[in-house]
């Protein structure tokens, strides 16, 4: 049985028999763990228990494990070891590019997850590893980063991608400027450095749908000529 103060792992895993697998070896080892079987649950999960770290596999039932990585990647640094029956040297990139840390292939030795386990631990240890909270608020508007929903005054609001993009990128550095080319890099890739009309356009939109004065906004920041800031308080 863990101690109390056991690093606790999250296990997100649809085939039960690996479930039950890591659970009797890491538990054997001192974690405390906690499973789920798909990613929505397990997206859940993280937010509610604050993890240690995450043990996914990329082969979900309801979402690919890519997605869950990018989804997770918008609101917390947790450290991320992925599992995987899939070999090819391009999905490993794609998910380390997404934001994974680690990348194990199954089948795997739990002597081989547990010395990884042990390398994201220090890296937590020498503070690499941040999070940020699950939902964030900022005068009327409520943002739950792990359903995807925006409200304000308690009232649902629909974002298109990209208006939800910029927006969860604003807040993952709230308070510092966002340079024009920083923010197009980020929600439109590579070669719309120069498109600011794009911003001008999307940040019209946005605060037309969060601000209570749009010509006036309070949170929404244009710093002329540079870029944009959020101001949450």
């Amino acid at each position: 049985m863990y101690k109390q103060n056991a690093s606790l792992i999250v296990l997100i895993e649809d085939e039960a028999p690996i479930r039950r697998f890591l659970k009797m070896s890491l538990v054997d080892h001192g974690f405390a763990f906690k499973e789920a079987s798909n990613g929505k649950d397990g997206l859940e999960l993280i937010a509610n228990s604050k993890p240690d770290i995450v043990i996914l596999d990329l082969g979900l039932p309801d979402m690919d494990g890519l997605c869950v990585t990018k989804q997770l990647r918008q609101w917390s640094d947790v450290p991320l070891i992925v599992l995987s029956a899939r070999g090819q040297e391009q999905d490993k990139i794609e998910v380390l590019d997404a934001g994974a840390d680690d990348y194990l292939t199954k089948p795997f030795g739990i002597a081989e997850l547990l010395a990884r386990i042990r390398v994201a631990q220090r890296h937590t240890a020498n503070g690499a590893a941040t999070a940020t909270e699950a939902t964030t608020c900022f005068g009327e508007v409520e943002l739950d980063l792990v359903r995807r929903q925006v409200k304000v005054a308690g009232e649902s609001v629909h974002l298109t991608p990209n208006e939800y993009k910029i927006l969860c990128f604003l807040i993952k550095h709230a308070g510092k400027v966002i340079t024009h080319n920083v923010l197009l890099k980020e929600v439109w890739g590579v070669g719309y450095q120069q498109e600011t009309h794009y911003l001008r356009v999307y940040m019209a939109q946005l605060r037309s749908k969060l601000e209570r004065d749009p010509g006036h906004p309070k949170h929404l920041i244009t710093e002329p000529g540079i870029g944009y800031r959020l101001k949450v308080s």
